[in-house]
């Protein structure tokens, strides 16, 4: 994805038997895990698009992935419940037993690499630290259906069953400072994440074909961008450019987002240009 939006497709990774469930970039950005559905997690070389390790267990499925933050170890939720630790060569290092997740479930590690969170029941989000053993939850009202960590590791957003995002400030013990309304959701898992300059804003993916935005802080909805014509299931904010964002949709499209160049004003016609679509470029996302 080049900084004017342009797209071209950089390698095509084949080698799992059954859905792709989670994908995971490296802390250098230079390897990429991907999980099958109760299959195993594949290590990629982005630069030549080759597998460099499987992960596998007889018995259970690998269910999700995630990197620790040195890029040294790997983290796998299995389908028995169990969280697992691999070193990059594929051997198991570490595991916990019990129930640290659930079979289809989302899984992050903070940045100090000294806990990990997973959903570990409908309603509640374990924060485990691997050391000491320590648990505590982040228990909801709702049904959990996904959940994304901050940059920073001190705030963490669940999408929950009844259509609302919840902020959690997970420093000490949990809180919930924000709430986030009007995206759509009732039969799909659709995904949040933190974006934007300093991490300023929240972005959904949405059953109405549309991404929401909003700020963080304030709670207001900036803008529904619309442009997919099927359930907007995943959105990833661009981690080097705080002006772009992704999106991904049941109509089996990925559509890019952002300033066609900084400063511009928002004109109706930004919002088609070239099969490329430009959000709100005005002083909110500066």
């Amino acid at each position: 994805v080049d900084m004017n939006g342009g797209v071209s497709m950089k390698h095509k990774l084949c080698g799992h038997l059954k859905s792709v469930s989670s994908v995971s970039w490296s802390p250098n950005d230079q390897e990429l895990l991907t999980c099958g559905v109760e299959e195993a997690v594949r290590r990629w070389d982005v630069s030549t698009g080759k597998c460099l390790q499987v992960y596998e267990k007889n018995g259970p499925g690998l269910v999700s992935c995630a990197w620790f933050p040195s890029g040294k170890y790997i983290l796998s939720g299995l389908s028995d419940k169990t969280i697992c630790m691999w070193d990059l060569d594929g051997k198991e290092v570490d595991s916990w037993k019990g129930q640290r997740t659930l079979k289809i479930s989302d899984l992050e590690i903070t940045c100090d690499g000294e806990h990990f969170l997973s959903i570990c029941k409908d309603n509640a989000i374990l924060f485990f630290n691997k050391e000491t053993k320590e648990e505590r939850f982040i228990e909801e009202e709702q049904t959990i259906t996904s959940f994304s960590l901050s940059k920073d590791s001190r705030f963490l957003l669940a999408n929950l069953l009844n259509q609302e995002i919840h902020l959690w400030n997970i420093e000490g013990d949990p809180k919930l400072v924000g709430k986030y309304r009007s995206h759509k959701r009732s039969r799909f898992i659709v995904r949040s994440c933190f974006g934007g300059l300093k991490q300023s804003f929240i972005a959904s993916g949405s059953e109405d074909s549309q991404v929401y935005i909003w700020h963080r802080n304030s709670g207001d909805l900036v803008e529904a961008l619309p442009g997919h014509s099927g359930a907007v299931n995943c959105v990833s904010w661009n981690p080097a450019n705080p002006h772009m964002l992704a999106s991904a949709s049941d109509d089996r499209t990925i559509r890019i987002w952002g300033l066609k160049r900084l400063n511009v004003k928002y004109t109706p016609n930004l919002l088609r240009t070239n099969g490329v679509h430009y959000c709100n470029g005005g002083a909110e996302l500066r």
